[in-house]
């Protein structure tokens, strides 16, 4: 994965994770000897809010309101889907290839998590919820956790943690204003 490719989920489906702890972002605790973080923010009120961050998040607009370039084999709601987040235009940016590890798409509390395949430049695994609370609040929350995996990412570390923080803020953002009806 790197420069000068734009490759095909589908040939990725073989790919093993990057990481033992597949699904780790589903257990109470994170696991340990990673960098954790778990954001959550309320970005709506009600059913209709709720709705549309649930589609927002499986349309994988939290990845595209960082720039990233989206291909995916398949729906967020389906476990086994790859996607390749692409930072940069396809062929000239950098591949960041993912495999759905689970998802959750129905009832009030919905959920997918993507974990790094052989290849992405850190090891982990991120989670993104939305939840409608019983008083009718909407909470998006992502739950992450990983390490540095490549040289160039361990020589850009200070900087990789800036972007990457940067960069939720921006998927809270997104999931917010698509729920509140703004935004595409």
């Amino acid at each position: 994965m790197g420069l000068f490719r734009a490759t095909d989920p589908a040939a990725l489906r073989g790919t093993p994770f990057s990481y033992p702890e597949v699904g780790g972002t589903g257990a109470a605790e994170l696991p340990a000897g990673y960098r954790t973080a778990t954001y959550s923010s309320v970005v709506g009120t009600g059913r209709a809010d709720f709705e549309r961050a649930v589609t927002a998040v499986f349309d994988w607009r939290a990845q595209r309101s960082v720039g990233f370039v989206v291909r995916a084999d398949g729906p967020a709601s389906t476990p086994g889907t790859v996607v390749v987040l692409t930072a940069g235009l396809p062929r000239l940016g950098y591949e960041l290839p993912c495999r759905v590890v689970e998802a959750r798409a129905d009832g009030d509390e919905r959920s997918f998590s993507y974990g790094t395949l052989a290849g992405h430049p850190e090891s982990g695994e991120e989670r993104f919820t939305v939840r409608l609370l019983p008083d009718g609040d909407v909470v998006y929350e992502i739950r992450v956790f990983f390490r540095l995996a490549s040289p160039a990412a361990r020589v850009a570390g200070p900087l990789s943690l800036v972007l990457q923080r940067l960069g939720t803020r921006r998927y809270l953002a997104a999931i917010g204003a698509a729920a509140r009806g703004r935004g595409g």
